[in-house]
């Protein structure tokens, strides 16, 4: 009898052992996106395209905008989230450049992707395609230049009343407004996304033309900063767009549900993952297998969109400088939108 106690138990812990092995197989197959996105310190040398949807997906072709132009600074450099498709790169250009007709000194240019896109170590569920910005709406300091340890360490300001969903005028400008309408301006700006109580101002206070309004979207989160979504690029066969914005200036039914207790209530029941914490590479286009392992650039390949508007060259194959984002940002540093809370 014991010795068949014996078998039985050594039967059940062999089982046991080739469960365990399997599944480690599986996980080595199939490791989480995000680990394997999030390790990428350079981008794919090989032609600019995007694969999937914005939090699905990835791209190749990546380029970095410096840490400082003439009329901006990017921010958080430890992210190393500074990438992002040559046409996303070339409208922050641009952006910044024309702002400073609307009475903005530079912009504070927040996280755009990973080298390679794909889903983050923590914050985002999107810019995942290297066509998702997110611009500060405190203006860069007209006094002298933010340090790296002032751009790593510099608090969030958001435009909002103290536990209010409403626009604390002492704090909101006519600059403000007009930084949005420049943003909403590109053609291939398709979304703009503010927190509710800034598309509520905007839709109190502009006026005149009001077309631009329908491309401002609210969502939870962007109190401190505004989401700027360009389009598929060119190039991109495999770059899922998203539905156009509905008609009209938003101003509606739609807007007025947001000052409600239903976006705002916890949700019941046990609080779900985030997609990004359990999305494995099968999830991904299998486009994104090939970007994985494609080729970083060498030392003669541009990498870099200079502060003159010029590309600029890489002298190594090492990250930009104070580049270091491999271990999770905590999550209250990050300017992301907020899902609707748990208790």
């Amino acid at each position: 009898m014991r010795f068949s106690h014996f078998i039985r138990n050594t039967t059940l812990a062999l089982a046991g052992l080739a469960t365990a092995f399997s599944f480690a197989a599986e996980t080595h197959a199939d490791p989480l996106a995000k680990d394997v996105f999030g390790a990428q310190s350079l981008p794919a040398a090989t032609q600019a395209a995007a694969h999937g949807f914005y939090s699905k997906g990835c791209f190749a072709g990546g380029m970095a905008i410096a840490e400082d132009g003439p009329n901006w600074q990017a921010m958080r450099l430890s992210r190393n989230r500074r990438w992002g498709h040559p046409e996303m790169i070339s409208l922050l250009e641009r952006f910044s450049r024309e702002a400073a007709q609307d009475g903005w000194p530079g912009l504070l240019i927040g996280d755009i992707s990973q080298p390679r896109g794909g889903p983050m170590l923590s914050g985002h569920a999107s810019h995942q395609l290297g066509l998702d910005a997110d611009i500060w709406f405190v203006p860069m300091p007209t006094n002298g230049r933010l340090s790296a340890r002032q751009r790593e360490n510099m608090d969030f300001v958001s435009m909002l009343k103290p536990n209010s969903l409403h626009v604390d005028d002492r704090k909101w400008t006519p600059a403000h407004a007009a930084i949005l309408r420049r943003a909403a301006s590109y053609p291939n700006v398709e979304r703009i996304l503010v927190h509710p109580g800034i598309k509520k101002k905007l839709c109190d206070t502009v006026s005149g033309d009001r077309s631009w309004l329908r491309k401002v979207r609210p969502f939870w989160g962007h109190d401190s900063h505004f989401h700027i979504r360009i389009g598929c690029p060119a190039g991109s066969p495999g770059c899922g767009g998203q539905e156009a914005t509905p008609r009209g200036e938003g101003c509606d039914q739609s807007l007025a549900w947001w000052f409600t207790d239903e976006p705002w209530r916890p949700a019941t029941g046990p609080a779900q993952p985030r997609a990004r914490d359990v999305m494995r590479l099968s999830a991904l286009p299998a486009a994104c297998k090939a970007v994985l392992s494609a080729p970083a650039p060498t030392s003669e390949a541009a990498v870099t969109v200079g502060g003159s508007g010029r590309t600029m060259l890489a002298t190594t194959a090492a990250p930009p400088v104070a580049a270091s984002a491999y271990a999770p940002t905590p999550e209250r540093t990050i300017p992301v939108p907020q899902p609707r809370p748990y208790n």
